[in-house]
């Protein structure tokens, strides 16, 4: 077996001697196609990520129990004021949204719970760190 003597100083000249100067450039092609593709395919699903908001079963059934269906123009706002307390640095956040509220959990973009604010007796909300009032 050949070893690679001592008159290499650089990993590129031991790349160029074994591949070619044109194998180096194919492979730097290679590997700058291969981010700009992951680069953007993480993008996309960030965006799509942002885009979905999630409702925890028990959110659900609050909802489900109090006849509560929003519109697609409350959803959008609601979305709207997750993404704007996500921007602020806020993990759990309570949205107000006409006579409704929901606590929701940021970084998972997850409703935890919806609570219609005429029902609520004290009006506290505790375990948040924001709010947004859309």
């Amino acid at each position: 077996m050949n070893g690679i003597s001592n008159q290499f100083t650089s990993i590129e000249q031991v790349t160029e001697q074994y591949l070619g100067a044109q194998g180096v450039k194919n492979l730097q092609k290679e590997s700058d196609i291969k981010f700009d593709e992951i680069l953007r395919k993480k993008q996309i699903e960030g965006s799509k990520q942002l885009e979905s908001l999630k409702f925890s079963k028990h959110a659900a059934m609050r909802l489900e129990n109090r006849n509560i269906n929003l519109s697609e123009n409350q959803s959008e706002r609601l979305e709207a004021g997750v993404r704007k307390a996500g921007e602020k640095g806020i993990r759990e956040s309570l949205v107000v949204l006409d006579s409704l509220a929901f606590i929701v959990n940021i970084p998972n973009k997850t409703v935890v719970t919806a609570i219609d604010r005429n029902e609520s007796e004290d009006n506290i909300f505790t375990n948040i760190d924001g709010a947004v009032i859309v």
